[in-house]
């Protein structure tokens, strides 16, 4: 299982959504950061969503990317 985290600053929801539906599918652990003021997607269930900097400090952002396999920034 892979540990994928997608940073989200833009506004790209329709693929947002899809790729993470299909990493969870695959059985990866899927978490979405929300940079500051970054408009959020729905998202399917089973997806962790935080925030910076409501729930995330930017030490903890940078952390949580050291530690994912894959990170895509939206």
């Amino acid at each position: 299982m892979a540990r994928a985290l997608h940073l989200v600053k833009g506004s790209h929801a329709g693929l947002v959504r899809a790729t993470v539906a299909r990493q969870l599918a695959a059985g990866d652990a899927v978490t979405v950061i929300a940079l500051h003021g970054a408009a959020v997607p729905p998202l399917p269930a089973g997806t962790v969503l935080q925030r910076v900097p409501e729930d995330l400090s930017y030490d903890q952002l940078l952390e949580a990317v050291f530690a994912s396999d894959q990170v895509i920034t939206w």
